[in-house]
């Protein structure tokens, strides 16, 4: 490991890729369709999917469908970490600014904050309108069937969009990005479209992912545990400090090993109850989530990303070490 007056062009590479990557996001937002490297992603799961997973239920354990599912996941990702590696490969004989320019540019598919934010605002101005319009928003944030939600239902649920999603969409690429560069936040991205894809229990558009999804919602799992912790970490942090005994505590009341973690914290620094009718209930004994629930969370998220990147920013020249982000 090197310091960073020994290796400075790659740490200030990667804290002006980082920062070109939010500065895209933010200006720009997503890629169109046609460029958009997690878009290829999803069509090769799609591809894949007819591949691996049964259209009929078979007897458990389905270990062929399993396997069958593991190989297609760590061929494509695979696929992605090369690709990401040699795209990051090509920009070593650059010079540290322009190097990391090109960098961000590549980085910025891999995590989605504007997209995120503004689909959330969306679901609050739509139920200003009618409880309807608030189920049609939703509906582009969460795969859950939302056509019986009642309006605190609805907000519930995009908050919690919001919560996890922090992780999934911002905290977790950052986190990768810092401990492996590019093929790190790449594979990441992978794993969780995959997850995303195909993780699923029992069937979902005809197809039986009991088994052939296992392994993508288990590596999902795996990548997310941390970056999941360091999410509900900082929400608590930027609340004043919230009972790491409580918040472990609401965080099982959720079937996930992960998203219970920012979705508690949430709920516990807004003050308000967050649940999945008949799944769980977080911060049970609060009050529903009225409309100004959804903007503080929002602020307050605005907040861990800002922190986010100064910590992220500091750890890098910190870690430095001789090899290239």
């Amino acid at each position: 490991m090197g310091s960073v007056a020994e290796n400075p062009m790659t740490a200030w590479t990667a804290v002006i890729a980082l920062l070109f990557a939010f500065c895209l996001d933010r200006w720009f937002g997503e890629p169109t369709p046609r460029w958009h490297p997690v878009v290829w992603m999803g069509k090769y799961l799609d591809w894949m999917a007819g591949w691996i997973a049964p259209r009929e239920a078979l007897p458990a354990p389905n270990w062929r469908a399993f396997w069958a599912g593991a190989l297609a996941w760590c061929g494509g990702a695979l696929i992605v970490g090369i690709a990401a590696d040699l795209l990051r490969w090509g920009l070593l004989h650059l010079s540290p600014a322009p190097a990391g320019l090109l960098l961000g540019a590549l980085l910025k598919p891999m995590l989605s904050w504007r997209m995120l934010r503004v689909e959330v605002m969306g679901v609050e101005a739509a139920l200003a309108r009618s409880l309807d319009a608030g189920r049609l928003q939703l509906g582009r944030l969460v795969s859950r069937e939302v056509t019986q939600l009642s309006e605190v239902e609805v907000r519930e649920s995009a908050i919690e969009s919001l919560a996890e999603n922090l992780n999934d969409s911002v905290v977790a690429p950052v986190f990768w990005f810092l401990m492996a560069g590019l093929p790190g936040a790449a594979i990441y991205r992978f794993a969780n479209t995959a997850d995303a894809m195909w993780g699923y229990r029992g069937f979902r558009a005809g197809i039986d992912w009991e088994w052939a999804g296992k392994w993508a919602a288990r590596a999902d799992d795996v990548l997310s545990w941390i970056p999941a912790r360091i999410t509900a970490f900082l929400i608590a942090a930027l609340a004043g400090g919230l009972s790491f005994a409580r918040l472990r505590r609401e965080a099982g009341h959720t079937p996930s090993p992960n998203s219970g973690w920012p979705m508690a914290a949430m709920a516990l620094a807004l003050g308000t109850r967050l649940r999945k009718p008949g799944v769980y209930s977080l911060n049970d004994a609060a009050t529903a989530p009225e409309s100004a629930a959804t903007a503080r969370a929002l602020k307050l998220a605005d907040h861990a990303v800002a922190v986010l990147l100064a910590w992220t920013c500091l750890a890098i020249f910190l870690l430095a070490w001789e090899r290239p982000w």
